[in-house]
């Protein structure tokens, strides 16, 4: 089959490989749709992976075209979105079925074979089926729609709070999406790209509720906002010392925030932020990935319902479509910021 392998750090190659055969509890998927993640830009050029050489890839949808031994036979030829994350099952974690949290976990794309491929072997307790008003694209869409669903469940912000979220990659306008769905208000956002603002207008954010941080400022922007008080609930998404700095500086007394942004070094507070946390009481909560446990109220199904009901349409969000031998072209575009993008989708032909 033809695959994007990581053969090293800088090193990676659309070629011919060995297709996966299904272990006793795997399925191959015919892979369909597939999303380029952040996360993925460093893995292929700055930092490698756990496991090379590594197909990449953990946003991803097809059809099941091949069951293992154990596998039940239903899921031959259904269509499916993934859960890339493998727990150990032994952890303390696992044990409470915090699955997100496992502390031996593997993950399919960055240390196992993932969805920049023609096919990808997947354990079957990873699937989700896809009712028939979802896609492709939408299912494809799943994994980071739950990580923004999951920062919300952490959080329970109210209809009447102020809620502020800063940074709006991928995760951030999903955070919008789904907290506009839910009638959160007060809500405003914090962005720097004229495709960020665009896409929120069209979700039905005000303009005034848009903030440019290349032309605003940030603090004077919030706390006119929020009557001087600053806002109950924020979600930093951006991974950065000075954003994470911000954020904690514009919690109102008693705020609740929520860390989404994945760190891009090592994170530094001032000791007078640092006095904020203490002084103002707030709460400050972190979260990385989604809940999966194939209960009907997990953040998975939850998503999927939204997506069913057409409550969300993320596929939206997606800017720039490839077929798999081009992709290399949106994995530049993500490493050198030559164009706006708000999400790359890989088009199997």
């Amino acid at each position: 089959m033809k695959a994007w392998v990581l053969y090293g750090i800088n090193d990676f190659r659309y070629c011919e490989t060995a297709e996966p055969e299904p272990s006793n509890n795997e399925v191959i998927v015919k892979v369909e749709r597939a999303g380029i993640c952040g996360s993925d830009i460093p893995r292929i050029y700055e930092n490698g992976a756990h496991n090379m050489p590594l197909i990449t890839g953990h946003e991803f949808s097809g059809r099941v075209v091949r069951i293992g031994r154990n596998a039940e036979k239903k899921w031959y030829g259904k269509r499916v979105g993934v859960f890339p994350l493998i727990p150990c099952r032994d952890c303390f974690c696992c044990r409470r079925r915090s699955y997100e949290m496992c502390r031996g976990y593997s993950y399919l794309g960055s240390s196992k074979n993932g969805g920049f491929a023609e096919f990808a072997a997947v354990p079957e307790w990873n699937l989700i089926a896809l009712p028939d008003e979802v896609g492709f694209e939408e299912a494809a869409m799943l994994e980071p729609v739950t990580v923004a669903v999951h920062a919300i469940r952490r959080i329970q912000p109210l209809p009447s709070e102020s809620v502020v979220i800063y940074g709006l990659g991928t995760i951030g306008l999903l955070l919008t999406m789904l907290l506009v769905e839910k009638g959160i208000q007060n809500l405003f956002i914090i962005g720097n790209k004229d495709i960020q603002k665009k896409q929120a207008l069209k979700m039905g954010i005000p303009e005034s509720c848009y903030c440019d941080s290349r032309q605003q400022s940030i603090e004077g922007w919030v706390l006119s906002h929020t009557e001087g008080a600053g806002a109950d609930v924020l979600y930093e998404c951006v991974g950065k010392s000075e954003n994470i700095a911000q954020t904690i500086d514009l919690a109102a007394p008693g705020g609740r925030i929520c860390m989404v942004g994945n760190p891009c070094s090592d994170i530094l507070l001032d000791k007078n932020i640092y006095w904020k946390i203490l002084r103002r009481q707030l709460t400050i909560t972190g979260t990385w990935n989604s809940a999966f446990t194939g209960d009907i109220n997990d953040d998975w199904h939850y998503a999927m319902k939204k997506l069913q009901e057409k409550k969300i349409a993320p596929a939206d969000m997606i800017t720039h479509r490839y077929p798999m031998k081009e992709m290399e072209k949106g994995f530049h575009i993500m490493r050198d910021k030559t164009e706006d993008y708000i999400k790359i989708m890989m088009v199997q032909e």
